[in-house]
């Protein structure tokens, strides 16, 4: 049996978002047993890039963000790039969909400028946190003690950086929602 027998996990990405930080979690979440699931903006397909604007694979959509209930997902990943977060952090639904896991105190991982959207939703206030580095007074400025460490595990919520770090990512992210609900 696998760790995530049994777990959904919910993967909220819009067009822009960096290819690898969506496709590597993903496949972890496979490997370790879980279901996932991405939940997007609009129906049909998502663009994945690398580099931030070089297009690369799209992506089935499972679901719509305003159709989805947290409560059916055992963890969310929150994939970078830059222009998928900043699609996320601009619409209600997906801020109100991130906000609720946080909530629920469910396993939530954010990697590069994923936390963008943790900052839309109000959660990241006391919390020990990394991103890419440019983000980092975004983070500051919500209240977020922000790090530079290839990977930050504060209360179920796991960041990294960048694709570079996201071996450690899957990692924690798959050892976190292997955990559940943290109390």
């Amino acid at each position: 049996m696998g760790k995530l027998d049994g777990k959904k996990i919910a993967f909220l990405a819009a067009d822009g978002v960096e290819q690898s930080e969506l496709k590597e979690p993903w496949k972890a979440v496979k490997e370790a047993g879980g279901t996932p699931e991405l939940v997007s903006l609009e129906e049909g397909e998502i663009q994945g890039v690398e580099n931030e604007f070089d297009k690369r694979d799209t992506f089935k959509v499972d679901k719509v963000v305003a159709d989805a209930d947290p409560s059916d997902y055992d963890g969310l990943v929150l994939p970078g790039g830059v222009i998928n977060p900043d699609k996320l952090r601009a619409d209600e639904d997906a801020v109100h969909f991130v906000r609720s896991f946080v909530e629920a105190r469910k396993p939530v991982g954010a990697i590069c400028h994923g936390p963008w959207t943790l900052v839309e939703a109000g959660v990241v206030d006391g919390r020990e946190m990394t991103s890419y580095a440019s983000i980092q007074t975004d983070l500051k400025n919500a209240g977020a003690n922000w790090v530079d460490k290839e990977v930050v595990v504060d209360d179920g919520l796991v960041t990294s950086r960048s694709p570079d770090d996201l071996d450690a990512f899957c990692e924690k992210v798959v050892e976190e929602i292997c955990e559940g609900v943290h109390a």
